[in-house]
């Protein structure tokens, strides 16, 4: 066994076929060793691993193998909670999980045999804890540094302000509006938009419902004992004498008309002389207005419009509806969703529909962080697509394999992620509103609709069945994928000149998505290192395939470029930019100086 270990390792070392796993990836193992690749194992949190019984013998190999001698590949300090990827939460169970891996004597052994050499390959959870001089001399590493504009909640929001730089493509029609409250500027535009929205939602409403009850109205719950999630849609005391059903301002829906008037003629750049605030700011008395929205949308309190009056609100919806993109996904309930920046699997995610509510929010949040501006507001899609009356969203994958010239990997396959109770705007549960797996694993009751999966994951296959049976089978190819697509190629140019680039390196990201009734894809994040841990048969399908088409791309496509790269298609291969133009450019300007006549 020694001597075919020996001879085994040769060979690895010859063609340069060492690798490194750090985390729970026996696919990746598997895969590479099947190559005939060696892996030289890393120790856990610095720690040496704990050892099944057995001879001494076996335990020193083991023991040397894994962190005895050679050079060091963790690093000792702490990692950066900065550029946080799904996996990086879970680092206990990932580690229980790769104790439990079956151990084999003669992948011991070799990687005891290895334990000198530099790997050639290393997939990781994170970069930080690996030795920063080691990284260097690897060759290709499943991740890049500085990731922050791209994988934040907060970067995103903030390099994707940045695209007419890129495309002249509109953000509003791919990313819900965002805002970072930490920053001034951003907070008082975040103030304005909420206002403009409700003056919107005020003429919606008062369309939908002239001097009747709110259709579908439900009963707000009577407690809230969902920790960590506010349901800011719970009436409020209001100094109105107004009781529900009873009529409220008289003046309430001129003052929305003259909101919007004065909206639509910034939108037409009729204010690009005004040296003085925006009129939207100061055409009515805002605080009394939104105590009226309020009673309208969440207290069921009526509005009496005349004939003239609901032909101005059509009229005017009509008009802002071709200047905002987003005028059909907001919704009439003034939703907003504040998120922690660098938080992944919905952790710290809470909704109001109140604007005192979402500043009282951050500054809670952001009290014990020198960062204010970790924290987002984004608009809430109201109006979203829906499997048999439960919400989903979509994780879709792609693949950079270079930043310099950008070069995009698209995955046909992807899955949809099910929320475990039906979607409700009048109850903002996470059951009902968070996709996230690692949220709805918490609900173990059964599905009001037995169509929904039990285990909450569908395929794309599966999706696009469903949307067959609902006449409306073109509009995955046609409309959400290219959407998706779109939207995933302007984020990665957004954020090109910030990430750290690195030749020979690859990462595959995960997207999220959410789709309107429209079947306009929003798209609501970007994961680094998504989350490889089967959670249902569609996932370990899935995540398998997608771990197996990486390396054939990243590893098999270099000795034979003609290989399957399974799922796989190119999405983007920016032109590479000639640099000999710019060498030896003279900018000097020579001359003499002027003598006296």
């Amino acid at each position: 066994q020694l001597r075919r270990a020996k001879l085994h390792v040769e060979k690895a070392i010859k063609e340069k076929k060492i690798f490194a796993v750090q985390g729970p990836y026996p696919v990746i193992r598997h895969l590479l060793r099947a190559r005939g690749w060696v892996e030289r194992k890393l120790p856990r949190n610095g720690k040496q691993l704990k050892q099944q019984p057995g001879n001494q013998k076996k335990r020193q190999v083991a023991k040397r193998a894994s962190g005895g001698g050679g050079e060091p590949l963790h690093h000792p300090q702490p990692h950066s909670k900065k550029n946080k990827g799904e996996g990086e939460d879970e680092d206990k169970k990932e580690d229980k999980e790769q104790c439990n891996e079956d151990s084999d004597d003669i992948h011991d052994l070799m990687s005891f045999l290895v334990q000198d050499q530099v790997p050639n390959f290393l997939w990781t959870i994170r970069l930080s804890t690996i030795d920063q001089e080691l990284l260097q001399r690897i060759e290709v590493v499943n991740r890049y540094p500085r990731l922050h504009a791209l994988c934040t909640k907060e970067g995103l929001c903030q390099s994707l302000q940045n695209l007419s730089w890129f495309e002249q493509v509109d953000l509003n029609t791919f990313f819900p509006r965002c805002y970072r409250l930490g920053i001034m500027e951003e907070q008082e535009a975040f103030i304005e938009d909420f206002r403009l929205t409700a003056a919107r939602n005020l003429l919606k409403l008062a369309l939908e419902k002239v001097g009747d009850r709110p259709e579908g109205a439900e009963q707000p719950p009577k407690s809230n004992k969902v920790p960590g999630w506010h349901r800011s849609h719970v009436s409020h005391p209001m100094p109105s004498t107004a009781g529900p059903g009873s009529p409220l301002y008289p003046h309430l829906v001129e003052e929305a008309l003259e909101v919007c008037e004065q909206h639509l003629g910034v939108l037409g750049h009729e204010d690009i002389d005004r040296v003085t605030p925006s009129p939207c700011r100061t055409c009515i008395a805002w605080d009394r207005f939104l105590q009226g929205y309020y009673h309208v949308a969440h207290e069921e309190a009526r509005l009496v419009l005349s004939r003239e009056q609901r032909e101005q609100c059509q009229n005017v919806l009509r008009r802002l509806g071709e200047q905002l993109p987003q005028l059909g996904m907001e919704g009439n309930l003034n939703v907003w969703i504040l998120k922690p920046s660098a938080k992944s699997r919905g952790r710290g995610i809470v909704c109001a529909t109140r604007l005192e509510e979402v500043l009282e929010l951050s500054r809670s949040c952001t009290a014990a962080s020198p960062r204010v501006s970790e924290w987002v507001v984004q608009k809430y899609v109201e109006q979203p697509l829906t499997i048999f009356d439960t919400k989903f969203d979509i994780r879709q994958w792609f693949l950079v394999t270079d930043w310099k010239p950008l070069t995009v990997w698209f995955y046909r396959d992807c899955y949809l992620r099910f929320c475990s109770q039906p979607f409700s705007l009048r109850r903002l549960e996470p059951a009902r509103h968070l996709c996230n797996v690692s949220v709805q694993k918490r609900y173990k009751t059964s599905q009001p609709d037995p169509r929904v999966p039990h285990d909450k994951i569908w395929s794309n296959k599966q999706f696009q069945a469903h949307l067959a049976r609902l006449g409306r089978a073109d509009a995955w190819h046609q409309v959400m994928v290219p959407g998706m697509k779109a939207a995933i190629l302007n984020a990665l140019r957004c954020a090109q000149d910030q990430v750290g680039s690195r030749k020979g390196s690859f990462e595959l990201f995960g997207a999220d998505f959410l789709i309107g009734e429209d079947c306009q894809p929003w798209l609501l994040e970007i994961n680094s290192c998504p989350t490889m841990s089967p959670s249902s048969a569609v996932t370990r399908r899935l995540c398998a395939n997608v771990q197996r088409d990486t390396l054939r791309l990243v590893l098999d496509r270099k000795d034979n470029p003609s290989c399957p790269i399974g799922a796989f298609e190119l999405l983007y291969k920016e032109a590479a930019v000639p640099t000999c133009l710019h060498v030896g450019l003279k900018l000097m300007v020579e001359g003499c100086s002027l003598k006296k006549p």
